[in-house]
């Protein structure tokens, strides 16, 4: 007997898990919509973090640096086509592709991860968190308002994008994004190690539906590699992961990432939103329980950068906001009182403001989105 499907994917029903936690629906809908309008408006200038050029560029900021990333850009346009917001999306994906686009050299056809608010190039390097999220919203945006003319070619740049980060390197052109053998994402392509937090097998199930045939095969290997490889990245007792970690799991600690700190956070938002589309059997939903068991009782003024295993180092977290957003989103995971209480102190957190507020408020968008079922896989019309 087959099994029954169960995910958002297969189901078309996405939980309002504020509302099952008691919220009221009318006020998660205004909560939304007032968050979308403080990011991406000058309604509250001391939260905004995108802002437009010309009549049809736009960009969004990391405010603790003063730079425009690929992260972010990617971000904004995930953002933007949840929120059916064409304009803001166009505008993003039109500056990203005249500024961030590399032509030459052995990274050309990935974008230069970080550049200047005029579009200068800070690097001619690239970071795959942001191809992947690049091509997931090219290709959301795709299904839902239809491809245009370039760069709206949405789909078109969406396999592009996909095409290089599988088979660069095959002619001595560079590098890949993805390890060809074990099929594991790279924290930057002339690499030979990861970043749990790039691992999003929930995007590769649908890269393995969309992206160019001769491809897809690798997708759905790529999506079951990276949920067995969380299993060996997170800690066995606390669920934590390090910033970088080797093809094994174990932390890599160069330059001092191999401790949870930053990226790390977004594990946990990773685990739960690919439960929440797939519910696939080997989706390691026990890692958010460790991590909310962590971090349940500790107060977030008092978050810090940690050991994988838990051990607290003096420095504070830069993004504590960001932190427990990401601890709340995990409760599409989970379950029971420590999935609530993430929850609730999510709901009564407010947006960060100040310069380190650009990745806190990305990940407490992200997470509103999801928690309130808005965080929605956009399929091809029928």
């Amino acid at each position: 007997m087959t099994a029954i499907k169960e995910g958002a994917y297969y189901t078309n029903e996405y939980r309002n898990l504020l509302k099952d936690y008691g919220y009221d629906e009318k006020e998660i809908a205004a909560k939304v919509q007032d968050t979308w309008e403080k990011l991406f408006t000058d309604k509250d200038p001391e939260y905004q973090i995108y802002f437009e050029k010309g009549e049809d560029l736009g960009y969004m900021v990391d405010t603790g640096n003063i730079d425009v990333r690929t992260e972010g850009q990617s971000y904004g346009m995930m953002m933007a086509v949840q929120m059916d917001n064409k304009d803001v999306f166009d505008r993003i994906w039109r500056w990203t592709y005249k500024y961030m686009y590399m032509t030459e050299g052995e990274n050309a056809g990935y974008f230069a991860w970080s550049c200047q608010t005029d579009g200068k190039k800070n690097s001619h390097g690239p970071a795959p968190d942001g191809e992947e999220y690049f091509a997931m919203a090219l290709f959301f945006a795709s299904n839902r308002w239809g491809d245009g003319e370039f760069p709206l070619n949405y789909s078109e740049q969406a396999r592009e994008i996909l095409k290089a980060c599988v088979h660069k390197g095959e002619n001595n052109d560079g590098y890949p994004m993805w390890n060809p053998e074990n099929k594991l994402i790279k924290f930057i392509p002339n690499v030979e190690f990861s970043d749990p937090s790039y691992h999003l097998p929930h995007f590769y199930e649908l890269f393995a539906l969309w992206a160019n045939e001769e491809d897809r095969g690798f997708w759905k290997e790529a999506a079951d590699a990276s949920r067995q490889y969380l299993k060996i990245a997170c800690h066995s007792e606390t669920g934590l992961a390090p910033e970088y970690a080797f093809y094994d799991g174990t932390p890599n600690h160069v330059r001092g990432f191999g401790h949870f700190f930053s990226d790390s956070y977004r594990v946990a938002c990773n685990i739960g939103l690919d439960y929440e589309w797939f519910k696939d059997e080997e989706c390691p939903t026990d890692i958010n329980d460790r991590i909310q068991a962590f971090f349940v009782d500790k107060d977030p003024d008092d978050y810090r950068r940690y050991k994988v295993d838990g051990e607290p180092f003096e420095e504070k977290s830069l993004h504590p906001v960001g932190l427990l957003a990401s601890n709340a989103m995990a409760s599409l995971a989970t379950t029971g009182k420590n999935a609530e209480k993430c929850v609730d102190l999510f709901w009564n957190t407010p947006l960060r403001t100040g310069d380190r507020r650009y990745y806190d408020n990305c990940l407490y968008f992200f997470s509103l989105l999801s928690l309130s079922g808005n965080f929605r896989i956009i399929k091809p019309a029928e």
